[in-house]
């Protein structure tokens, strides 16, 4: 069957190019068409991908960049029975396509497949630990979601109204996993490589301040939201351990705030807040093997645990409502 190759771009002037040539060589197999979906870029972007023989959809205003829209937007553009997506800075392997829709045709009930993401920037210490865990969404075999892109059934994506939630920032491959799920499909992650990806190397408090800015941050909290009155809700609950530690954040903030409230000597109050927060540190840098690694951790927990209220209570447009876009350009 013919594949809908959706690339999520936004800046990716850099990278575009490789993966244009990357998902046209390996679409030569299984035939298909290369739909580019910009959430607004402001450089080059456009004007590269218009040198191939692709399709490409921009959103238009009052539309907004996010995670979830670009995968959406491309959909809204596509035809064929098979989605594939990608990002702007990853490189397609040129036979995934071809095994992936013949494990599709084997089994009915799997909905998704994908394979390993090969990360080839990992200075990083945040990103480098994140992409190398041995997270159930990084298995092989039955996986909950397909982060990093792969191979959707179009039929399982209709079955669940829409492919990508256009207001989450973040989480979106575990929105469209646990709908999949809830309504039956599997996922599978094969024992081979998908693609090859060229990540941001920003150090670590850039990168937090980047995903504050950029809303990334948000995601869970979206998340959450959206879930809200699915029949899936509790079952996104436990499949989320963050949300415990948020919790504990939570609850932690809560102490010392009543610390600095109710002890009368307002200096030994923040001492001991202090000294709670050293000890979380040192406990952190224990068990990361060394002090910046775990001073690190504990920002990161609280830019996560922040972000998630701000992100829930962020206003909400129907997800499966069509994205106001246009048509730069499509082949001849």
């Amino acid at each position: 069957m013919a594949v809908s190759v959706i690339i999520k771009t936004l800046n990716e002037e850099k990278r575009i190019a490789a993966t244009i040539e990357s998902a046209l060589k390996a679409l030569e197999t299984v035939g298909g068409e290369v739909i580019v979906a910009d959430s607004g870029s402001r450089d080059r972007t456009v004007e590269i991908a218009s040198r191939y023989p692709v399709v490409i959809a921009q959103i238009s205003p009052p539309a907004l960049p996010s995670c979830g829209i670009g995968p959406q937007l491309g959909f809204q553009y596509s035809r064929h029975a098979h989605i594939c997506l990608l990002d702007g800075d990853m490189l397609l392997d040129d036979d995934f396509l071809e095994v992936a829709e013949a494990f599709l045709a084997d089994d009915p009930d799997v909905a998704g497949v994908t394979g390993h993401v090969q990360e080839m920037l990992t200075s990083n210490l945040e990103f480098s630990r994140r992409v190398t865990r041995n997270s159930p969404e990084n298995r092989i075999g039955a996986i909950d979601r397909m982060n990093g892109g792969g191979l959707y059934r179009r039929a399982a994506i209709e079955a669940v109204g829409y492919l990508s939630d256009r207001n989450l920032h973040g989480y979106e491959e575990f929105d469209l996993g646990i709908r999949l799920r809830s309504a039956g499909f599997k996922l599978h992650r094969l024992d081979r490589r998908f693609v090859q990806h060229f990540g941001h190397t920003d150090n670590s408090y850039r990168l937090l301040v980047r995903r504050w800015k950029s809303k990334y941050l948000f995601g869970i909290g979206e998340l959450l939201r959206a879930s809200l009155g699915q029949p899936y809700f509790l079952q996104l609950i436990r499949e989320l351990p963050e949300l415990k530690l948020w919790a504990l954040v939570y609850l932690w903030w809560a102490a010392s705030l009543a610390i600095l409230l109710f002890v009368p000597d307002k200096l030994l109050a923040l001492g001991i807040v202090l000294a709670i927060l050293a000890g979380v540190v040192g406990l952190m840098s224990l068990r990361k093997g060394g002090f910046s690694m775990g001073l690190y951790t504990v920002v990161a927990w609280f830019f996560h645990a922040a972000a998630l209220p701000v992100g829930f209570f962020r206003a909400r447009r129907k997800p499966d409502a069509p994205i106001e876009s246009k048509l730069l350009g499509a082949p001849a």
